[in-house]
């Protein structure tokens, strides 16, 4: 399976503008530009975009690691925030919030920590990954 998106950007770095369109078209010419990426202007970016693919990737991952588990998560979500310092993405912090009932929470530890280690943008990341998980009943 081969995925693709385009990124099409227009004069300086700081000045221009961009816009980014998904193969799926679920982004559609989607703008970016400096003030989104750096500053609080409108559209979306980089980095953005990738706490959205960690945290799907992530969340994904453990749903088919409790069903292995033979358990149905009721509610899975995740939250993910990139940190970008000096140019360089540092760490991607994911913050989970989980309903599976009848789940203890050493097996539920041990299902994250492996979503954590083995969902594929956890691996195409070289950074820092932590993940606070909460499992509720």
């Amino acid at each position: 399976m081969k995925r693709h998106a385009t990124a099409v950007w227009q004069g300086s770095g700081k000045e221009g503008k961009g816009h980014l369109t998904t193969q799926s078209t679920t982004l559609n010419q989607t703008q970016y530009s400096f003030n989104s990426r750096f500053a609080d202007g409108v559209g979306t970016n980089p980095e953005e975009l990738i706490a959205a693919a960690h945290a799907g990737c992530f969340t994904m991952k453990l749903s088919f690691n409790i069903g292995g588990a033979g358990f149905t998560p009721e509610l899975l979500e995740t939250k993910c925030h990139i940190s970008l310092e000096d140019g360089s993405i540092t760490e991607s912090h994911l913050k989970l919030t989980a309903k599976v009932p009848g789940l203890s929470v050493e097996k539920f530890n041990e299902l994250v920590k492996d979503a954590e280690e083995n969902c594929p943008i956890s691996k195409l990341l070289n950074t820092k990954i932590s993940v606070d998980a909460t499992l509720e009943s």
